[in-house]
């Protein structure tokens, strides 16, 4: 399972990031596009490894208040729902 998100993030865009951000109710800045893009690309590797080691809370400036609420509420319902598979 690993690589195949492993092979799936490495290929990821900036696109798909917004437009799975936009399919979600999430309509992101430029500033948290790039910001949330580049955060993906560095930290995936960590999080898949230990995914309770992530704080969005650390990143709330990073996004408008209710980016942010709808980003943490996206990343627990997926993270409850695919987090055994990790």
């Amino acid at each position: 399972m690993y690589n195949i998100i492993e092979r799936y993030i490495k290929n990821l865009s900036k696109e798909q990031v917004n437009n799975f951000a936009l399919k979600n109710n999430v309509n992101l800045s430029g500033l948290e596009l790039d910001f949330l893009y580049v955060f993906i690309k560095k930290n995936y590797k960590e999080v898949l490894a230990n995914p309770s080691i992530l704080n969005l809370d650390r990143y709330k400036t990073k996004f408008s208040e209710e980016n942010f609420v709808k980003i943490k509420k996206l990343f627990n319902e997926y993270l409850s729902k695919y987090g055994s598979y990790l």
